[in-house]
């Protein structure tokens, strides 16, 4: 299987709007860059920022950091490239880079969720909850679990029998791959049907659980303490829209029939999820987030005088 190729059939569609994209996406991603090392220094280096819900934002700016620069480089240099084959290596590297990225963010979305369930609902024992071993076990599984999901995913695509080579996209995903393969057992189906629901299903409903019960909550507190709440949850539904729309572009992206579509827009659709959902992120939690604007201008003042 090693010296099996693919083309990266989706660089043709857009050869046309090429240095659209180059502009585009040279211009976001250094942004992105910047803006999720921006909060990570932030919450790093200030003190009263060392708090549980911080620390999960700085986990979540280090994932998009992760996920934003694992493909962007390499989809900049095949723009420009008028080959755009890919070896089989580096289309699982792609593939599991791709797949981490996901398995991670709403992995750690959802420990953002609880964390806040927790503070809100329980804000009496928050602290005795919410301990710094539990904090890190937390952070700890936001990685290793999507780790070890997607290795085993990769494992099961690397054995399959390939009897194509065109893939219709920018980059490697798992499910254009499977789709080239000559056949897929019901053991393979069975594992990615159990996969989906624990790594997306689990996840949605845990997140969609804890702010029913937020909702239920601050129901009964004074307008002063539901604006508070509301502050704070803000931003990680912000966060949430945002990944859940770059899921949706993706997912439909690759299951569906978009012919309707430009070749451009469909390609567009699909980058969504590595370039615009890293960079919308940071930007509002640096604006929406009280603590987090105010240390970053407090930072800034001191730098200027």
């Amino acid at each position: 299987m090693c010296n099996i190729s693919f083309i990266l059939d989706g660089y043709r569609g857009i050869y046309d709007q090429r240095y659209i994209f180059i502009v585009v996406m040279g211009l976001f991603y250094p942004i992105m860059i910047v803006a999720n090392m921006l909060i990570i220094y932030i919450i790093c280096v200030e003190r009263s920022l060392h708090k549980p819900m911080y620390i999960f934002i700085c986990n979540l700016a280090c994932i998009n950091l992760y996920g934003g620069s694992g493909l962007t480089p390499f989809i900049l240099t095949n723009i420009v490239n008028e080959k755009h084959v890919i070896t089989w290596t580096a289309c699982l590297i792609q593939i599991f880079s791709l797949h981490t990225y996901g398995g991670c963010e709403i992995t750690n979305l959802m420990v953002m969720a609880y964390d806040r369930y927790i503070s809100i609902c329980f804000p009496l024992t928050y602290e005795k909850t919410m301990t710094s071993s539990k904090v890190t076990i937390c952070i700890a599984l936001t990685w290793l679990v999507p780790i070890v999901r997607c290795t085993i995913t990769l494992n099961i695509t690397a054995n399959l029998e390939m009897c194509g080579t065109i893939i219709e996209k920018v980059y490697c995903d798992n499910y254009s791959v499977v789709k080239l393969a000559c056949s897929y057992s019901l053991v393979n189906n069975i594992y990615s049907a159990t996969v989906t629901v624990l790594a997306v299903v689990l996840p949605f409903f845990i997140i969609f659980y804890s702010y029913i019960r937020i909702i239920v909550i601050s129901l009964k507190l004074s307008k002063s303490r539901q604006a508070k709440v509301m502050n704070t949850c803000t931003p990680h539904l912000v966060a949430m829209s945002n990944f859940t729309i770059g899921c949706c572009f993706e997912l439909y992206q690759s299951r569906f029939d978009m012919s309707h579509l430009p070749y451009s827009v469909r390609v567009f659709l699909s980058l969504y999820f590595l370039i615009l959902s890293p960079l919308v992120n940071p930007l509002v939690y640096g604006i929406r987030t009280k603590k987090i604007n105010e240390a970053m201008r407090k930072r800034i003042s001191h730098i200027i005088h």
